[in-house]
């Protein structure tokens, strides 16, 4: 379906024409995973697998991306379609709680019933004749092979690196929320700062989680193959960091759209959108440093 006159009223439900954008962002995908995969676990071609595939992602989704935004410009998004948008982007965000549901679920089990079995304790401490010897206590600076599993030597301090991140992340949830109302009121230059200020916020956690990561794989001996504990720890708040640098690629897009003059008070969902994954990441982060740095 060709674009609208702008300004022109929608049609009753926009139906776009058929487009191979989901199967070569799902080809970008597996070679993604693949080439990830195949890097942890040693093979050299891994990471070149994991270049070209997510260069291949980016640049379907920028294609994909552009496609919508200016099939929004033209005017061929009406009420309905925005109710989709939003039911969709619901979803999506109910998706990724679940995700991350996952891997708490995962940390409580290990820390509540996995490990102290192995230490001899509850129901099923007869696991403990596995590794004779063994006390548990979390987090676990001693592995109950050590010499397969090297345990760290010290863990994360939470009251500096990630005590700055999270001050960086809830900050940058109350500028996306001032850039939000600044839309809703179309003041452009006081959105657009806000704006900005976040994606500024966003990078500065993502180099400090940097930095973080360099101190605990040549100061702290803490690692992938540190045993539970170093697995559980870069998983994630690998993935989690993962979601931030998504998040603040997201919001780059919403900049540069608002630079060219998109969006108005009325009409806006893609910044919308863009604002509800950021809250979420914040919120993810935040039971992070309480379950994972903290206690």
């Amino acid at each position: 379906m060709s674009a609208s006159i702008q300004g022109a009223k929608p049609p009753y439900y926009f139906v776009p024409a058929q487009s191979s954008h989901p199967v070569l962002v799902a080809v970008g995908l597996f070679f993604v995973i693949l080439g990830a995969a195949m890097w942890i676990n040693g093979h050299d071609w891994g990471k070149y697998s994991f270049a070209a595939g997510l260069l291949w992602w980016l640049v379907v989704l920028f294609r994909w991306f552009r496609e919508a935004a200016h099939e929004s410009e033209s005017g061929l998004y009406g009420r309905k379609v925005d109710v989709s948008f939003r039911w969709s982007m619901s979803w999506f965000i109910f998706s990724e709680v679940m995700f991350f549901a996952a891997f708490f679920g995962a940390l409580f089990y290990i820390r509540t019933f996995a490990g102290p079995w192995l230490g001899g304790e509850g129901d099923k401490g007869v696991s403990n004749m596995l590794w004779e010897g063994f006390e548990y206590s979390w987090p676990l600076l001693s592995n109950p092979d050590s010499k397969l599993f090297p345990p760290p030597t010290a863990v994360i301090d939470p009251w500096h690196l990630p005590l700055i991140n999270t001050i960086l992340l809830v900050s940058s949830s109350f500028t996306v929320t001032f850039a939000h109302h600044a839309l809703k009121k179309n003041k452009r230059g006081p959105l657009k700062a806000w704006l900005a200020l976040t994606i500024l916020l966003g990078a500065a956690f993502l180099v400090l989680q940097v930095e973080e990561y360099i101190e605990a794989y040549t100061e702290l001996g803490l690692t992938l193959g540190s045993g539970i504990y170093g697995a559980t720890f870069f998983m994630l708040t690998g993935f989690h960091g993962a979601h931030v640098t998504l998040g603040a690629i997201i919001l780059t897009v919403m900049l540069v759209r608002i630079l060219k003059g998109h969006f108005d008070g009325d009409k806006h969902f893609g910044f919308e959108a863009a604002s509800w994954y950021w809250h979420f990441v914040d919120v993810v982060w935040l039971g992070l440093f309480i379950f994972v740095y903290v206690l």
